[in-house]
């Protein structure tokens, strides 16, 4: 018989990364899910205080497949697949710190510390970030805990959904119902919520939302 390979700490991460990806989740949002602590799967849990790898434990793994629907089978599936885990890591962020400075850039591309990561398949856009939704005010369209995918490059149309950062810091998830020269009219997600009517000068900027876990 050959040699049977053995099971590295990284392949089992990047597993779990694939377990999140598949249910549109990130790491902490299928540590959540799962009703574990939310920061079971973060990168710094991963190494220990000395700088050795640590295993993620057999009962953490077990709630996530129980959460996701996902049997011990299809498990092994995602740390043998043979294909490169989803394209790239997408920069992501609670909806509600994201207003905090130093998170963005001038540009509205994501800088500085303090995101997390999420892998998501083909994104063309290499500015694209996420953004994990945080409280119920979002609904019925977006829930607590659904990441949205944010891409700065994509083009604005009318009603399209967008992220808009003002210059005073603030950051919110909108419709965009029209925009002129001198204005931007935003129609807030959830109904219960009023429009909002900003001056361009207002405006740092405006990037569209091109998906959403649900």
């Amino acid at each position: 018989m050959g040699d049977v390979p053995m099971l590295t700490h990284s392949q089992i991460w990047a597993a779990l990364d694939r377990l999140a990806a598949r249910s549109g989740l990130s790491p902490s949002g299928l540590a959540k899910r799962a009703g574990l602590d939310p920061t079971t799967f973060n990168k710094s849990k991963r190494i220990t205080p000395d700088g050795r790898s640590r295993w993620p434990s057999t009962e953490s793994v077990a709630k996530s497949l129980t959460a996701t629907g996902v049997s011990v089978e299809q498990f092994v599936s995602l740390i043998t697949e043979g294909q490169p885990a989803p394209a790239r890591a997408v920069p992501l962020l609670g909806l509600a710190q994201a207003g905090a400075g130093g998170y963005f850039d001038d540009a509205g591309f994501p800088a500085g510390n303090g995101w997390d990561e999420i892998a998501f398949p083909s994104i063309d856009d290499e500015h694209a970030y996420a953004l994990e939704v945080q409280g119920d005010s979002m609904e019925p369209a977006y829930r607590d805990g659904t990441v949205v995918l944010v891409s700065p490059a994509a083009p604005i149309r009318r009603n399209d959904r967008v992220v808009v950062k003002t210059r005073d810091g603030e950051v919110m998830a909108k419709e965009l119902k029209r925009k002129t020269a001198k204005t931007v009219e935003l129609r807030s997600i959830n109904p219960a919520h009023a429009e909002r009517t900003l001056s361009t000068e207002e405006v740092a900027w405006i990037a569209r939302i091109v998906w959403a876990s649900q």
